[in-house]
């Protein structure tokens, strides 16, 4: 990363995102779930401090519980998750971009399950996407490149022609590990992974003419 404030014109045939901390605020509310959860299922667990960004949320209970205790812990977290999910508020600007992208041109590839990421989304006014890769479609989650092989697959396009926008490391890792021709980084949990452009939310992007135009990157 150098320069900041250089307009960044990506050509776009298709846009990968990234659900939570790109299209939505959820982290208070899931904060909320997992503490409840963890009062249960983890005691001393603190999500607000040891959570990994980015990956699947049964890939963290199965670190944190006896593996017989996974199946029952799963469940209680993805229950309290739903509970919460309508405390989720969206990223500045990512509802004004994701209702100017062609249906077809577009795909949100979450570490959630898909019920929590429709709420979640719904709760933050995003339009339904018509493609949604979630954490029960794929045998591995990010940071495996399974999620965006399949979200690419699903636009029926090579990941090389695909711009993906994360805000976790996990995420960045499966983006290039799928081979995406562009990674644009979001917010401030990327713990220094190797982005094409950063932004702070998405207020800075928009989709002119097939391109996606992001004003006052870091690049």
């Amino acid at each position: 990363m150098s320069a900041k404030g250089i307009p960044v014109i990506i050509p776009a045939q298709g846009v990968l995102f990234d659900c939570d901390g790109v299209l939505v605020d959820s982290l208070e509310a899931a904060a909320v779930a997992w503490d409840a959860w963890a009062e249960r299922f983890a005691p001393g667990y603190d999500f607000r401090t040891q959570v990994q960004h980015g990956v699947r949320a049964a890939d963290t209970v199965a670190t944190l519980v006896s593996p017989e205790r996974v199946v029952e812990a799963v469940a209680a977290l993805d229950a309290q998750e739903i509970e919460t999910a309508s405390e989720t508020a969206a990223i500045a600007g990512s509802v004004a971009l994701t209702t100017s992208l062609p249906s077809e041109r577009w795909a949100v590839v979450t570490s959630a399950i898909a019920e929590l990421a429709r709420r979640r989304l719904a709760a933050a006014g995003h339009p339904v996407p018509a493609i949604m890769i979630a954490a029960e479609d794929v045998e591995h989650g990010k940071p495996a490149p399974d999620p965006y092989l399949r979200g690419a697959a699903r636009l029926g396009l090579d990941p090389a022609h695909c711009v993906v926008f994360e805000d976790a490391a996990a995420g960045v890792r499966a983006a290039r590990a799928a081979g995406a021709g562009w990674v644009v980084g979001v917010g401030d949990h990327l713990d220094g992974e190797l982005v094409d452009v950063a932004v702070d939310d998405l207020r800075s992007v928009r989709f002119v003419d097939g391109a996606l135009v992001i004003e006052a990157a870091t690049v």
